[in-house]
């Protein structure tokens, strides 16, 4: 979703595990009283560990997340119940998982994995030389799972990068990313992975897709390099199975990709950007406060990028926000309260309106 900036880096922080090169302090300071208006009730739903991309159920009674929790060494899928109880895993602690969502039905979900290449745990991005970086597995295929984690179906089944899948749950369409014709772009299908169609073609990365609550809009992440050494670089990393993740925005269009048009214009890391349930403004994430900081906050703005609204204030990360279907709840990730250096948790908090 996903994939999909996955906490532990950047790029954990949008959709991939690894480690936060540098320092980070062990906890966020807590937000002063009253400097996060729009949230109600803040509770913490995990203690400990990596924890990461939670996501609503339709129905808003289940959650479902990714952690390194049990000693795992790189992510697996986890259920749990919205108040925090009942967490148990739900992939197949194989491989690499990332960006797990609910059907309709609420009794199955998709997720990406790279269990079919190999048990164990592929490689992460090399450091050093090549400027910060995150990896695109081409390994990630997309799966159909049951409830007690029970594998229905490979739905991608294509050689080459498929990850960070959402659903809309009144339309059934499934937006993902993938690398199919020579680039990352977002595509669609139906859940029987029936009438793929490509949404976007602009030279660059787009990603971490996910539709309005009435299938009429689509946003998104994206990072279309301009200049000549940009592009050189984007296609040489790209060839290597990297991505540089420091300067994105968010974007919108119709639900096929028609009339995209761009949201913010920071110059700096925006991603994991999410529908209000009336599809008028959009909840992300952004380190637009430093640019070349690794400490990301909540934003709200309007679908047109006026109204900008700062929602959290920890000083911290705060990442991966989703409305529950009556958004009465809003649930993210946060580094408030932790514990040790690289603790995220899951907390949900009642959305003032």
């Amino acid at each position: 979703m996903i994939r999909s900036l996955r906490v532990l880096s950047l790029v954990a922080m949008i959709a991939w595990a690894c480690a936060l090169p540098g320092q980070q302090p062990a906890a966020a300071p807590a937000p002063a009283a009253g400097s996060e208006p729009r949230l109600k009730d803040l509770r913490q739903l995990t203690h400990g560990g990596q924890n990461a991309e939670a996501y609503f159920s339709p129905d808003g009674k289940r959650i479902i997340f990714q952690s390194t929790r049990d000693g795992r060494p790189c992510d697996q899928i986890y259920m749990m119940n919205a108040d925090g109880s009942g967490g148990r895993m739900v992939s197949t602690g194989k491989g690499r998982t990332t960006c797990a969502f609910f059907l309709p039905d609420g009794k199955r979900f998709i997720y990406a994995s790279t269990h079919e290449t190999s048990p164990e745990c592929p490689p992460p991005a090399p450091r050093g030389g090549t400027g910060y970086t995150w990896a695109v597995y081409d390994s990630y295929e997309l799966y159909l799972a049951d409830q007690n984690g029970e594998i229905l179906r490979n739905l991608s089944n294509h050689a080459g990068y498929d990850a960070e899948a959402t659903i809309n749950w009144k339309t059934g369409k499934m937006v993902w990313t993938a690398m199919r014709e020579g680039d990352l772009d977002l595509y669609s299908a139906d859940l029987d992975s029936k009438n793929v169609k490509r949404l976007t073609s602009r030279f660059g990365y787009d990603g971490g897709g996910v539709y309005s609550a009435d299938g009429k809009k689509l946003v998104w992440r994206a990072h279309y390099p301009k200049e000549p050494a940009a592009i050189d670089d984007y296609k040489k990393k790209l060839a290597q199975g990297l991505v540089t993740p420091m300067k994105m925005e968010i974007f919108v269009a119709d639900a096929e990709g028609q009339n995209a048009r761009q949201v913010t214009s920071f110059g700096c890391a925006s991603f994991a950007p999410y529908f209000t349930p009336d599809g008028r403004k959009i909840i992300f994430a952004s380190n637009k406060h430093n640019c070349d900081g690794r400490f990301f906050e909540l934003y709200l703005v309007n679908i047109d990028g006026t109204g900008l609204e700062q929602v959290t204030s920890s000083g911290g990360f705060n990442s991966f926000p989703m409305f529950s279907r009556d958004g009465k709840k809003l649930i993210f990730i946060s580094d408030r309260n932790a514990k040790q250096r690289y603790e995220f948790n899951v907390f949900i908090a009642d959305w003032v309106r």
